[in-house]
């Protein structure tokens, strides 16, 4: 069998022992949400194949269904030698879209809610030698109030910036084994200033726990300690190397405890604001980020390849940009290897559209997912800031409830200390470590008037025309949002769209682009920029590149605008 996505989901926390049950599954679906748990389980024959980790509405899961799917039903039939079960073993799944119950062998192993995070079921009691089943029931509703869907349509088709949904399975599944006494979790927190990585980790048992440091194969620093439940402790690296935009450098970190043994790695940096600049070791850096939000035609929310994912890195640097924002979606965890690999810096954001904000319920709805992807991702060194909100203003008679955004804020600050969170991006702020705004002017001179008249002291332009209570209060600032212009290679598309008039000529489009880039490079006060958007996606046309990752003008036009001012500044 042919396994699509076959590289390891996770290289951060990656042991030897795994089996990767992507490929074909029976699948089955469930439009009533009807189907009982008792028919299922019993049910041999089944009338549908899919290919995971495709979701059933992208055609590479070979399905290619676009309407709305309340419930899907996946089961796959897998074999272990007795040698797989001397230990624990483990089902991990990327991630499901939304609520996930999962059987094996007939009996209940777990449930997980949210469609974004990676879980882990311990199935140690369920499995045997020989053949066994996994089934998977997801249940998805796009258009609950109290359920976060980023930018999935809840109209039938796709429509402004809304696009194609992702129902059930769409990240790798795999299978993972381990001894008895094992590493259950561990968060990385490198320490730059004093040449040291700091390890936290929770085991299963008791025993030696030791990680050790290599840089280019040689070994640089090394941590043994006496392990029970859990263990704190630091590696002083001999060899010092730091990770910056542009230049990974990333180390590699062996972890063992008992016959446990983990691989992993860490990139050594440090990130402090001051006044109106973001400092990473110490030096300003300057953020030429791009909105990506991270669609693919063929896959929808998963990659069609490992390449895939690196590529569209490597689109974005040659363009001149050095970071992105990873807006309204979850990435994967392979994805932010690429981004360590390459010292491209990126926002870990949370999909928030489609929650009711005006709801107390919000915040237990999206708290707990958001947690969990903190504490995934928190060891990535590419992740240089956290946003979990996105647009919050009022609209279809849902009102900010400011307890929510300052709950978020709060609970982040208390996971991560390391890193600034924005509480809400686009000028709605409530409590929040850095100040944006969105800003889709089109028109040059008036963009420029009003952020040069900022720099010299003057208000800062609300785009939200007053409506937000908060005011700007000072200190470090960017425009998280801007540009969008639209640009369509199929000009025959009614419903392609972008932000304003798009430009007649090709000479226009570049006027308007370094314009609009330049009085944002050009002003003292500014750390970053952020432009939309990185590619097309469905209707809205206004990437950097097609959907189908090609180019629409001459790439170096953009890096030559956009990498004008140095991005590393002592």
């Amino acid at each position: 069998m042919v396994i699509p996505r076959k590289e390891h989901p996770n290289p951060q926390s990656e042991r030897e022992s795994w089996l990767n049950l992507n490929g074909e599954w029976d699948f089955e679906f469930d439009f009533g949400n009807s189907l009982g748990e008792a028919d299922i389980l019993t049910r041999e024959s089944w009338s549908r194949k899919i290919n995971v980790p495709f979701c059933p509405e992208s055609e590479l899961s070979g399905i290619g269904y676009k309407d709305f799917i309340p419930a899907v039903w996946y089961r796959r039939k897998f074999t272990l030698d007795a040698d797989k079960l001397g230990g624990r073993v483990f089902i991990n799944f990327g991630a499901v879209d939304y609520f996930a119950t999962v059987w094996v062998n007939g009996k209940k192993a777990g449930t997980h809610k949210g469609g974004y995070v990676s879980f882990r079921i311990e199935i140690t009691d369920f499995v045997i030698e020989g053949e066994n089943t996994v089934i998977v029931n997801a249940v998805d509703n796009v258009r609950s109030p109290l359920q976060p869907n980023g930018k999935q349509s809840r109209l039938l088709y796709s429509h402004g910036c809304d696009y194609t949904r992702t129902t059930g399975i769409w990240q790798t599944v795999w299978l993972e084994f381990a001894p008895n006494e094992y590493i259950k979790q561990f968060r990385l927190t490198p320490d730059a200033e004093n040449d040291s990585v700091i390890i936290s980790a929770e085991v299963s048992g008791k025993g030696e726990f030791t990680a050790e440091a290599f840089y280019d194969g040689k070994s640089v620093g090394k941590l043994t300690k006496t392990a029970s439940s859990y263990i704190n402790g630091e590696i002083v690296l001999c060899e010092k190397h730091l990770w910056e935009p542009g230049n990974g450098r990333l180390y590699d970190l062996k972890l063992t405890f008992g016959k446990d043994k983990v691989k992993s790695y860490f990139g050594l940096r440090d990130i402090a604001i001051d006044g109106y600049k973001f400092r990473i070791n110490g030096k300003s850096v300057f953020q030429r980020l791009v909105l990506d939000q991270g669609f693919y035609p063929d896959g929808i929310y998963t990659a069609p390849s490992d390449e895939a994912l690196l590529g569209d890195i490597q689109m974005s640097m040659a363009a001149g940009f050095n970071g992105a924002r990873l807006h309204q979606k979850v990435f994967e965890p392979r994805f932010l290897y690429h981004c360590d690999k390459e010292g491209y810096l990126v926002w870990g954001e949370y999909p928030n559209w489609g929650l009711d904000y005006s709801n107390p319920g919000a915040t237990d709805a999206m708290l707990n997912e958001w947690c969990a992807e903190i504490e995934r991702d928190f060891s990535h060194p590419s992740i240089i800031g956290w946003c979990p909100f996105n647009e919050t203003w009022n609209y279809e008679g849902r009102e900010q409830r400011n307890e929510l955004l300052e709950t978020v804020y709060r609970t982040t600050k208390a996971l991560d200390k390391t890193r600034p969170c924005i509480d809400t991006s686009g000028n709605y702020h409530v409590i929040t470590d850095i100040w944006d705004t969105h800003d889709y002017e089109q028109d040059v001179e008036i963009f420029r008037k009003r952020y040069d008249d900022f720099a010299a002291g003057g208000k800062l332009y609300d785009p939200a025309n007053e409506r937000c209570e908060a005011q700007y209060p000072g200190g470090i600032f960017f425009i998280s949002e801007y540009g969008g212009i639209r640009w369509s290679v199929d000009s025959e598309n009614e419903n392609a769209w972008g932000y304003g008039n798009g430009p007649k000529t090709e000479e226009e489009y570049f006027e308007r682009y370094k314009g609009l880039t330049d009085a944002l490079l050009d002003n003292p006060k500014m750390f970053a920029f952020c432009y939309t958007q990185l590619t097309d996606v469905e209707q809205e046309q206004n990437g950097v590149y097609t959907y189908s990752r090609e180019k629409k003008f001459d790439i170096g036009k953009f890096y030559k605008i956009n990498s004008r001012k140095a991005a590393i500044e002592d």
